[in-house]
């Protein structure tokens, strides 16, 4: 059984996913192209970080920031490698959904890379909806940047 709890940024096990997440994207695209937010940017007042547990066994991570009344980010999309294909990253993006449209936004966007690392998670935003779209926020036009948007 799946939890999905707010916060978990204090952790060590969260900490390490991170890491293994910034690290990700700096080994598939050049640095100036990664837009990860590190700890205190996912601390920050305008984005919510949710968790993703079985028990006490970690299972994944994403997070919501806030652009606007209207349009939300998702941010730190990232499962435990040992569960990859078992339906995390779904559960994680389902519960970001749930929340923006609870919160009345209107529009949900993201900016991930545009290396072969990255299809998988493309796959995963196509299936709930996300389409290509200009960049959005203080994002600029970039060759190793895609960004998705769904109207919600």
């Amino acid at each position: 059984m799946m939890a999905i709890r707010e916060g978990g940024l204090d952790d060590a096990r969260v900490q390490d996913l991170l890491r293994l997440h910034a690290s990700g994207m700096l080994a598939n695209s050049p640095a100036e192209s990664c837009h990860f937010l590190d700890l205190s940017g996912l601390r920050a007042a305008d984005v919510t970080f949710w968790s993703a547990w079985a028990g006490e066994d970690l299972l994944g991570i994403g997070a919501l920031k806030q652009l606007d009344a209207a349009q939300g980010e998702v941010k730190s999309m990232r499962t435990v490698p040992a569960q990859l294909g078992k339906g995390v990253g779904a559960a994680v993006l389902e519960h970001i959904l749930a929340v923006a449209r609870a919160r009345g936004l209107t529009r949900l966007s993201l900016e991930t890379g545009t290396a072969p690392a990255f299809e998988p998670a493309v796959r995963l935003y196509q299936r709930y909806g996300f389409l290509p779209c200009l960049p959005f926020g203080s994002y600029a036009e970039d060759p190793h940047s895609r960004f998705l948007t769904l109207i919600l």
